[in-house]
């Protein structure tokens, strides 16, 4: 892990990511009824109580385009801050909660996987895609995790943020 990465890495103060191609493998599977259904990984059920159990303040955002009654549960069982479902303007959502909790840009991580993305990670100081991302984000992010979507990609990044 290079010097530069950790200097960054220190002064994070918000983790905001998508889900689906970040926690999830971007996979979902569609019942009869409509329910949506994700497989989410442990080793990321981990990382989250890490970063919640540190003394580090740090806040955590999901910002998805998708709506799921299940994102909403799991969110609340894993103690998000702030949850933005249903969000075509990702950058927006970011900044408004950025303002609100008086957070520079540089102090703000963010996990994405697709152009959906791309404003949020130009922006932060802290950019890092999983492996499966879409070409246009590798070229531009910080960190590129060696960690899978959907297999720990949050306990990676908690693990360098604490």
């Amino acid at each position: 892990m290079s010097s530069s990465l950790l200097r960054r890495a220190k002064k994070i103060k918000l983790l905001a990511m998508d889900i689906d191609g970040v926690l999830t493998r971007g996979e979902i599977i569609i019942l009869n009824s409509g329910e949506e259904v994700k497989i989410w990984s442990v080793k990321d059920r981990m990382g989250f109580a890490l970063l919640k159990n540190s003394r580090h303040p740090l806040k955590l955002v999901w910002i998805t385009a998708r709506k799921s009654r299940q994102v909403q549960v799991r969110a609340k069982e894993l103690g998000i801050d702030f949850l933005v479902q249903g969000c075509d303007n990702k950058w927006k959502a970011l900044q408004d909660y950025a303002r609100e909790l008086k957070i520079k840009p540089e102090e703000i991580a963010y996990i994405g996987d697709d152009l959906v993305d791309l404003t949020c990670l130009t922006h932060v100081g802290f950019s890092i895609c999983p492996p499966e991302s879409a070409p246009e984000l590798k070229k531009i992010c910080h960190y590129r995790t060696k960690t899978g979507a959907g297999v720990g990609v949050l306990r990676e990044v908690a693990e360098i943020i604490l």
